[in-house]
């Protein structure tokens, strides 16, 4: 059998997206500060458009909310016989025109330049006539720099105990063996490697690594050094002198039951009474778990709300937020490059590009804006009862149903609510939280999953400690109020609550 190579045409169908169609895609789908940083990154690549720090004036809203392009010719310039036909830059509600003339002339550099140093020379004799230092004086900078100087900074676990390393009097190769152990204990404090795994990879005894490591738990937080949880709180009741104590005892030798609650076991093993192991256990609790957690980065997310609902009256305003949205406009500089006859033709099929990708990059910016504000909308319509009352009246709703009312794809109301945030009079909550599926209830309404988990968590919250409710019970409880559920969803949503079973949660 003969192999060989061959060449061959094959006609094929792909659905391929157009460039311009996942730059919109990306834009709805970005949140708005990554919005503004895709903006941002457009305009360095994009000559023609500028952002303008307010818009210059309001066009007719129906244009806005069509997407029309409307021509606007300059105020005190003609319209280039070149041009591409569409000036209106679109922003939501608002439309911006780009015929607005500049007073400064494109290229004449050397008068601005000229124009700053007359400036730059203005003030300086302002400062001369005064009697004002143009620069500081010494005391003043030694000020500046003592305040920049006290500005606080966060520290690291690691920095605080090498910090605690150089106050003692360890010797220099002891120091570089408490650097190789600093080195491997992690955020929370804990230590993450062994002490035979340290000493192969250092090539050194065993011994002088535990010897460091002694010293090093010693250290600042308590308890920090530690292999695991156990030796964390052990260490932390060493240094507290409280050896003798039944805590002591427990953690030293009951942790498994302790981490089950098996509070009658840990009481036969000590010879202690019910009540007095749970009285050792309430002061375990209050030992510190993570001891470097004093130390983690600051890990806060901070989010901007992409819509505000606000009661107004007996309705609800619903409003997109344009604060930080960039405006943009077509730079008539190059309207007017346009016009000019001297430009060859790669110039201006240059500039043609560039007009048209801008203006579409304003429209889908306008686009996003509708569409967000669209699909708010009808969010608030359907969830009126949360609005006025929370979550526990949260109802079911699905992608789908916004989709088919809004006119839109339900693939395109999911990029929509991804990673946006709406301020509703109940809080600020992820666009995403309002869709949910739902029970069905006796009177034949559907509740969210969302009310029935808050339900579930409001019903062991108010249990007896010493006889909590099995997931049969809760079953029961949510029957009498007309939500018909399964013993293992209820089991399923006590799990994502972090509600432990009925076996370990009870209270000797």
């Amino acid at each position: 059998m003969v192999q060989s190579l061959q060449l061959s045409a094959r006609l094929t169908q792909s659905l391929v997206l157009a460039p311009q169609l996942q730059q919109s895609l990306a834009l709805l789908q970005a949140p708005t500060l990554e919005l503004k940083a895709l903006v941002e990154q457009e305009l360095q690549q994009n000559p023609v458009l500028e952002e303008v720090s307010s818009p210059e004036s309001e066009l007719n809203d129906r244009a806005a909310a069509d997407g029309e392009e409307t021509d606007a010719p300059a105020e005190h310039s003609e319209p280039s016989s070149d041009s591409t036909g569409d000036t209106t830059v679109l922003n939501d509600t608002t439309l911006l025109r780009n015929g607005e003339t500049n007073d400064t002339p494109p290229d004449d550099f050397q008068a601005e330049f000229d124009r700053l140093v007359q400036l730059d020379q203005e003030w300086r004799d302002h400062f001369a006539q005064a009697n004002i230092p143009i620069r500081q004086s010494t005391e003043d900078e030694e000020k500046r720099q003592f305040m920049f100087d006290s500005l606080a900074a966060g520290t690291t676990l690691a920095q605080v105990l090498m910090d605690q390393v150089r106050e003692t009097d360890l010797s220099e190769e002891q120091r570089h063996i408490a650097e190789l152990i600093i080195g491997n204990i992690d955020d929370y404090g804990y230590l993450k490697s062994t002490v035979p795994e340290m000493a192969v990879s250092a090539n050194l005894p065993e011994q002088k690594i535990s010897e460091v490591l002694n010293v090093i738990q010693t250290f600042d937080p308590p308890g920090v050094g530690a292999l695991d949880l156990r030796e964390c709180l052990v260490l932390q009741l060493l240094r507290a002198g409280r050896q003798d104590s039944l805590e002591y005892r427990i953690v030293r030798d009951f942790m498994d039951a302790l981490g089950k609650r098996r509070i009658p076991e840990i009481a036969r093993g000590t010879g202690y009474t019910v009540e007095e192991v749970q009285d050792a256990l309430g002061r375990i609790g209050r030992l510190e778990p993570r001891p470097g957690r004093a130390f983690l980065p600051d890990t806060d997310h901070y989010v901007l709300p992409e819509v505000f609902v606000q009661k107004v009256g007996s309705d609800f305003a619903v409003t997109t937020n344009d604060e930080h949205i960039p405006h943009l406009r077509i730079s008539n500089i190059y309207k007017d490059l346009m016009s000019q006859g001297e430009n060859s033709a790669e110039v201006k099929n240059y500039i043609r590009e560039k007009i048209r990708a801008g203006k579409f990059l304003i429209k889908s910016l306008h686009q996003r804006q509708q569409t967000i504000l669209n699909i708010a909308k009808e969010i608030v319509k359907r969830q009126r009862d949360f609005m006025e009352k929370g979550v526990a009246y949260l109802r079911p709703m699905t992608m789908a149903q916004v989709a088919e009312v809004v006119g839109v794809h339900e693939t395109t109301v999911s990029r929509a609510v991804s990673a946006k945030y709406m301020q509703t009079p109940q809080g600020v909550f992820e666009m995403k939280f309002f869709f949910t599926a739902g029970l069905q209830t006796a009177t034949g309404d559907g509740v969210s999953n969302t009310s029935v988990k808050d339900m579930i968590a409001e019903i062991f919250k108010n249990e007896e400690p010493t006889k909590p409710l099995s997931d049969q019970e809760v079953v029961k409880m949510l029957g009498d109020k007309g939500i018909t559920i399964a013993r293992r969803t209820v089991a399923k949503y006590r799990s994502e609550l972090n509600i432990l079973p009925s076996n370990l949660r009870k209270v000797y």
